[in-house]
């Protein structure tokens, strides 16, 4: 026979807490289905059974049943996940980041500021990351860095000879008055 097959006696403030769990309209669905589980259990019927009732595997009843057999309420927690390994390791994240706070400029290219696309495009074909423009926003908003802060319509401009460059007005433009 395969050990967990059924819980141990319960005490009266569990039994109470796995009806009130079970009962619970704002709760998780897992942790409802887990609370259920032990109560079927509890009731008797076999791991099997009770899968069969609940719509899972036999596995998992019998997981949820040794757990709470170990650690009790505690056990129906569920714990941490592995998740999907990181796509980018630490070192293409330092290099956007690097790259982000360097000023165009000084890497010799012919612009004053980045933006998203300018920085995707130098990381594919200057440092060989070939990472999409949202996850490098993602990248940057993590480290709390923020697009065009020093441009604005009121700042600073990023070119400080914007106005020679541009040229003079055309005469079409009318000066603005001066208000007394």
């Amino acid at each position: 026979m395969r050990p967990y097959t059924r819980t141990r006696p319960l005490s009266r403030e569990e039994y109470e807490e796995l009806k009130r769990m079970e009962r619970r309209r704002r709760l998780a669905a897992g942790k409802v289905q887990r609370a259920k589980i032990i109560l079927h259990s509890n009731q008797g019927y076999l791991p099997k059974e009770i899968a069969e009732k609940l719509g899972c595997h036999e596995r998992t009843a019998r997981r949820w049943v040794g757990r709470f057999n170990k650690f009790g309420l505690a056990g129906l927690e569920e714990g941490p996940r592995d998740g999907r390994p990181p796509t980018y390791g630490p070192e293409d994240v330092g290099v956007v980041i690097q790259a982000a706070l360097t000023p165009p400029d000084e890497l010799g290219l012919p612009f004053g500021s980045w933006t998203l696309d300018r920085l995707v495009a130098y990381l594919s074909e200057e440092k060989g990351v070939s990472m999409k423009r949202t996850r490098v926003a993602e990248v940057l908003s993590r480290e709390g860095l923020r697009w065009r802060k020093q441009e604005g319509w009121f700042g600073e401009r990023v070119d400080p000879e914007f106005a020679e460059k541009r040229g003079p007005s055309s005469d079409y433009t009318h000066p603005l008055q001066t208000t007394p």
